[in-house]
């Protein structure tokens, strides 16, 4: 079972699943089809599926013709059998026509910050039924350490399948960081560990066709730390400079200039910068899905937590920044006309999840703030679980930037205007480091 799958793989006839089409499953199921596998797309997102039917992208970093131009091939996979090289849909009964699942859903915090492992369940529960002898399962979720063995492994095994013999299963982590002209899906290392020796051949075979370089692990609980402490190698040492510059602030010195003074060091130090909190799908979360099981083993990990704990005031501290500014010019936040320039989490993407801009207009939304935005990658301001508001982008023009109290730069997209901005606006509260020549209208903050 195990050679047949191998060298299905490696003949690119193997038929690829992949599970949630989102800003992880998409890019990776255009990799694979670009490589000659046949893939099959799944999401319970029905107008994601009829865009993808059409040829067309919805997310900014991805072009709708690399959609369109892999929807109209057909592949090969058996003697007078083809089949479309992409294609998406909503029946995820169609899973049995794959050889290859890769599930990439979601994997949020409930309301009492804890792991809310529903999406991973569901999609589990509602594969079972098709699922088959000679598959490989790979999860792709951030998640903490045991939940392949525990939510998937489990499940697969009491419906009748031997792991490893049966049906191979393994975890490998997404890495995608979009916007990075750099790295994408095809050069970023791939990290992959299996429940079994034969389920992690399986995967660095399948992995082996569409990315440079696969790091095998010995388990699936390996490979979960792995993404845990990446991400939360990031948080810590963003949380570590954003505390620095609360305490540089008072003293009066830049800590952006301080952070690139000390970058010049060749050898013992990596530059992070502080922001006004953190965003997101990974960083802002990943942490507390480490926290959470270590409590299982006893374990209170107080370092990761305090450096949440810093992370989370920022968006706080700078809402008091704001206050300040606004304070010296003889005006208020209530009624105040506040323009917030970017609501994506990081520049030049259109991804708004976890975004500190959201908890900050929140904060100031109930201090009476009436608030503005302006954002290229996002036009309208997009349905979320914890936010609403009823706006849209602004056009940033000389005559908008004079009408408002303070411009509060949150994301730092390169296709700002920002000599118009600096001109025109009477206050600009500046959280990423942009304006670095002590501009008289600028709180750095």
């Amino acid at each position: 079972m195990k050679e047949q799958l191998i060298l299905k793989i490696k003949d690119h006839k193997a038929v690829v699943g992949i599970v949630g089409l989102g800003y992880v499953g998409l890019p990776l199921m255009l990799r694979f089809a670009e490589v000659g596998f046949p893939t099959l797309g799944f999401d319970i997102d029905q107008a994601k599926v009829a865009k993808l039917k059409k040829g067309k992208s919805y997310i900014g970093h991805i072009p709708s013709a690399a959609i369109a131009e892999r929807s109209k091939e057909r592949v090969q996979i058996a003697e007078g059998k083809t089949v479309p090289l992409f294609e998406a849909t909503n029946d995820y009964s169609r899973a049995s026509e794959t050889d290859v699942l890769i599930l990439c859903v979601p994997t949020p915090l409930n309301r009492n910050r804890e792991p809310d492992l529903s999406y991973v369940r569901n999609t589990v529960n509602s594969l079972l039924p098709q699922l088959r002898r000679g598959q490989i399962i790979s999860l792709e979720s951030t998640t903490y350490p045991g939940t392949t063995e525990e939510e998937v492994r489990s499940r697969l095994e009491e419906v009748g399948f031997v792991v490893g013999k049966d049906i191979f299963l393994v975890y490998s982590p997404e890495r995608e960081d979009p916007g990075n002209p750099l790295y994408n899906t095809r050069n970023i290392p791939k990290v992959c560990g299996g429940s079994t020796t034969a389920c992690s051949e399986v995967g660095r075979a399948l992995y082996g066709e569409v990315v440079e370089q696969v790091v095998p692990l010995s388990s699936t609980r390996a490979a979960e730390l792995t993404k845990l402490l990446e991400n939360i190698y990031r948080a810590v040492n963003i949380g570590l400079v954003n505390e620095l510059k609360v305490v540089a602030d008072r003293m009066g010195i830049d800590i952006r200039e301080v952070i690139d003074a000390a970058a010049t060091k060749p050898f013992g130090f990596t530059p992070f910068y502080p922001g006004p909190g953190l965003g997101g799908h990974c960083i802002p979360i990943d942490p507390f899905y480490l926290t959470w099981k270590a409590r299982e083993y006893g374990i209170n990990t107080r370092f990761i937590e305090l450096a949440g704990e810093v992370n989370a005031a920022m968006p706080q501290w700078v809402v008091g920044k704001l206050t300040d500014g606004l304070n010296e010019k003889g005006k208020s936040v209530k009624g105040a006309k506040i323009l917030v320039l970017g609501l994506a989490y990081k520049k030049n993407v259109d991804d708004p999840r976890e975004s500190p801009a959201m908890e900050i207009m929140e904060i100031l939304r109930s201090k009476g703030a009436e608030l503005s935005y302006s954002d290229p990658h996002v036009p309208v301001f997009p349905p979320m679980r914890k936010h609403k508001f009823d706006l849209t982008s602004q056009e940033l023009t000389p005559d908008l930037l004079k009408k408002v109290d303070s411009v509060l730069l949150v994301t730092d997209h390169d296709d700002f205007p920002y000599d118009l901005i600096g001109a025109h606006a009477d206050l600009i509260v500046d959280t990423r480091g942009v304006y670095r020549s002590g501009e008289p209208n600028v709180i750095r903050a």
